[in-house]
């Protein structure tokens, strides 16, 4: 944490679970705000006291509140206060206020800086087995009609590995539709209550955390993470060959064709005009 003098916007990571993950730089961040922004002040409220720090002016920032409270809060930090934004668990701005009031705090040319801390993605994810080196977080899918099924078939197709989040009522509708558009055999692992007493990494197939899920019922809070789509079968130069001749069949010309095969088999267009001048 910078020790130079003035108003700035310090994001906090808070635990997710187990109180012990609170680091000191973060424990001496919230003893040197002058207003917190949160989500709820009861549950912040017993963090501090856990922290055995009192007396904090509050400020709740949550998706009905976060446009309003901005201006309020930048106004404070030109005045010179140190305000520090938690969300009830883990890093605020992902899946949880904050990405507004951070982008107005950059607008207004004011200092922004973070205290990084607990974060259910990450846990999950390289705890889950599955590849690390590149993946994407959804959040939580969109609950109905078309938004969610580009979503679902956005992640269907998606060759990363892909973190979710997702409630517990909802936990099987969700794993229903990630068979429909991954297939049976894709794996998944389905994390709940991570660095909670109760906490449990479950691993295996879309069908068999099917048939977990409808027989052990879905408690806490998951994050699921999702292998990604296999790779293709590369095609055979016959198989490319067959496909240039019925384009060309259909009227196409040959550039059309080279083209159209190119994209439809997702290989090189060179590789495909060489085999369409020599056939």
């Amino acid at each position: 944490m910078s020790t130079e003098p003035g108003g700035r916007l310090i994001l906090v990571g808070t635990p997710i679970g187990n109180l012990s993950d609170l680091s000191s730089r973060a424990a001496e961040a919230l003893s040197a705000a002058d207003v917190i922004a949160c989500e709820d002040t009861r549950r912040t409220g017993r963090l501090l006291s856990h922290l055995g720090i009192s007396g904090k002016k509050y400020v709740v920032v949550n998706e009905h509140t976060e446009g309003d409270a901005s201006q309020r809060l930048i106004e404070r930090i030109r005045a010179g206060e140190i305000v520090v934004l938690v969300s009830d668990a883990g890093m605020p701005g992902v899946s949880d206020p904050g990405e507004y009031l951070v982008a107005q705090v950059i607008a207004a040319d004011l200092a922004v800086e973070v205290v990084p801390g607990p974060s259910a993605v990450l846990a999950a994810l390289v705890q889950s087995g599955l590849s690390t080196s590149r993946f994407v977080f959804e959040g939580f899918l969109p609950r109905k009609g078309a938004a969610r099924a580009r979503m679902l078939a956005e992640v269907g197709r998606e060759k990363r590995t892909v973190v979710l989040f997702e409630a517990p009522h909802r936990l099987v509708r969700t794993l229903n539709d990630l068979q429909s558009v991954c297939g049976s055999d894709r794996l998944v692992v389905l994390a709940r209550e991570l660095t909670k007493m109760h906490e449990e990494v479950w691993r295996g197939s879309l069908t068999e955390a099917l048939a977990r899920v409808e027989n052990v019922e879905p408690r806490g809070e998951f994050v699921v993470v999702l292998e990604g789509a296999p790779e293709p079968d590369e095609a055979s130069d016959q198989e490319l060959c067959d496909a240039i001749t019925s384009a060309r069949e259909r009227g196409a010309t040959n550039r059309d064709a080279v083209d159209e095969v190119a994209e439809m088999f997702g290989v090189s267009r060179r590789r495909v005009y060489d085999l369409a001048i020599n056939s």
